[in-house]
């Protein structure tokens, strides 16, 4: 169930420093109208008026906020990463919007939140939103996606799904998406887009992500990937060991596979997706 607003908003605030030892920037809690119910997100926003450069940051299969109830470490983190290079971060919460919990052990035919509808609607909102601010650069957003979140990226940066009304996207990063679906179906990226894997990932599939890139280059030069030898699923998540997932883990992880953070992977990510968002 989600919480009230005024509960979310203190648990956030109470969430551990940042790294260096200063607190992120007090985020905003936004409510954000959508044809199937409000989209609620959280935005961290850098100080002054503008106009800044934009980030809409799509949480994973586990869900934007940890079983203590705090944003995920994962995406604190990568807010502050963002934030220090000038962009303002928009995170939606496409499960708890919906009332919903982590989505990791769910079965496809199951779920009630696909990356392919549900998501890339929730993005198109989430952007609709973002441009009538007058504190955003609307030329200047940028989408990065994790797990699920990344492929709902590879969807909504589709040519099929122009954008006409507004500016477009400036660029998207997909951390280790499922790009098997996606590689069968003849993908190509309207937008510079770039995927990050590591080789080692048996979650997703680096194979299925190069492949799906190879073909993309027949049809767009604006797709890009990196693999990381040696990195598995997570590598980008700060302080977390690599591990087996246990049988008995909880629904935010998934059910088989190793996760954890590759240091060298980690920091080359930092530096390619500033670059990239940047361009």
């Amino acid at each position: 169930m989600r919480l009230p607003s005024a509960l979310i908003l203190a648990i956030v605030l109470a969430a551990p420093f940042a790294a260096d030892g200063a607190p992120l920037p007090e985020p905003q809690l936004v409510d954000i109208p959508q044809a199937s119910g409000t989209l609620h997100a959280l935005l961290y926003r850098p100080g002054g008026d503008g106009p800044f450069p934009a980030v809409i940051a799509l949480h994973g299969c586990g869900g934007l906020t940890a079983r203590a109830e705090q944003i995920q470490p994962r995406y604190r983190d990568w807010a502050e990463q963002l934030l220090k290079a000038g962009n303002a971060v928009l995170l939606p919460d496409s499960y708890g919007s919906r009332e919903l919990g982590p989505q990791c052990r769910t079965a496809v035919k199951e779920r009630r939140v696909l990356a392919r509808r549900e998501r890339v609607t929730d993005i198109i909102a989430a952007r609709q939103w973002l441009v009538q601010q007058p504190w955003v650069s609307r030329d200047h957003i940028g989408l990065v996606g994790w797990e699920n979140g990344a492929s709902a990226v590879l969807w909504a940066v589709r040519p099929q799904l122009p954008s006409k009304d507004d500016p477009d996207f400036r660029s998207a990063v997909a951390f280790y998406p499922d790009c098997r679906l996606s590689s069968g179906l003849g993908w190509s990226a309207r937008i510079p887009t770039l995927v990050l894997i590591g080789a080692n990932d048996d979650l997703s599939s680096p194979a299925a992500c190069r492949q799906m890139i190879d073909g993309a280059r027949g049809r767009s030069a604006l797709a890009r990937i990196v693999v990381y030898p040696g990195a598995y699923h997570d590598f980008d998540r700060p302080d977390f060991p690599l591990h087996a997932v246990a049988e008995n883990s909880d629904a935010g992880v998934p059910e088989h596979g190793h996760l954890g953070t590759d240091p060298e992977a980690r920091a080359d990510s930092q530096k390619r997706v500033a670059d990239w968002l940047a361009r």
